[in-house]
């Protein structure tokens, strides 16, 4: 991995050196458009309006525009605001995990202790975890402020944006306001078909199946050139539910529950390898009786 960022955590007049890395990265299969008449690659080019000229992006500054007046943006301008300038990651308070709202996550990144000795970074570590909480924590990344949550993964400190409180839309939904009268008939069937899916999340145990549906498409084409038949190869398309006539919400719930019996009660199918799925075959979600162990709780 490659440190997109260096820094430093300020806890007081305590001072962590850290590295920043990107902590996901995408599978998906890269893909670009072509034209659907011969082939030809499509490409967009950045030309001057005035000029008329491409312009290369080394070249290309920011603007605002108010409707009035264009105030250009140079690097050098974003260079000069004191937060870019910043190598802080200020910590702002300490709040209890359960705290963190999920909504408000969005990426996240490990850090790395960037000195001779790794004691000031085992020090915040352990703090986190012996009280438990999360550090909030204030920095500039990429030409914008982050708020974050600093917490422990695996013995290693990771950094988790968040979203500002007016990124977050509100659900407002009138349908919610209608009264809905759940018997407890319904509520104690819907608990025991839920006490039937229970397991412990293992994400190994899933494959994304578009992209290795995309995968195996793209090597049959390879192979088969157009005269590829995607139905023979994929087979038919999924036809409708022979359950989707099934109205009342209780003879669901109850055909679920026999349903996911009858998963249980069958023959154990291997979970998904690990390295991912074989050439030319499609990868599924481990099936209920097979990938879930009994939960703990």
């Amino acid at each position: 991995m490659r440190a997109i960022w260096k820094g430093a955590i300020t806890f007081g007049l305590v001072n962590v050196p850290v590295k920043v890395y990107s902590a996901t990265e995408d599978h998906d299969v890269s893909l670009h458009q072509v034209h659907d008449a011969d082939g030809g690659r499509i490409r967009y080019q950045r030309r001057c309006e005035v000029c008329g000229k491409v312009v290369p992006y080394e070249h290309i500054d920011k603007a605002f525009d108010d409707g009035e007046r264009t105030v250009v943006l140079t690097k050098d301008d974003f260079d000069a605001l004191p937060a870019e300038r910043s190598r802080e990651i200020e910590v702002v308070e300490f709040v209890p995990n359960d705290q963190i709202d999920q909504l408000l996550l969005d990426r996240s990144y490990y850090l790395e202790p960037d000195s001779s000795s790794n004691k000031a970074y085992v020090l915040m570590r352990r703090t986190l975890e012996e009280t438990d909480r999360t550090a909030i924590v204030k920095f500039a990344l990429r030409q914008r402020t982050r708020l974050a949550a600093l917490r422990v993964r695996d013995d290693v400190l990771v950094i988790q944006t968040l979203l500002w409180a007016d990124e977050v839309r509100e659900a407002a939904f009138p349908s919610l306001d209608e009264p809905a009268r759940i018997t407890a008939k319904e509520l104690a069937m819907s608990s025991q078909l839920v006490a039937s899916f229970e397991s412990d999340f293992t994400p190994e145990d899933y494959a994304d199946d578009y992209q290795v549906q995309l995968r195996q498409l793209i090597e049959a084409k390879i192979e088969q050139g157009e005269a590829l038949d995607t139905a023979e190869t994929f087979g038919e398309e999924p036809g409708e539910s022979k359950d989707a006539e099934v109205i009342d919400l209780m003879e669901a719930l109850r055909r679920s529950v026999e349903s996911s019996k009858s998963a249980k009660a069958g023959p154990k199918k291997a979970a998904p390898e690990k390295a991912g799925p074989k050439k030319g075959t499609t990868a599924k979600k481990a099936s209920t009786g097979s990938a879930r162990k009994k939960s703990s709780a």
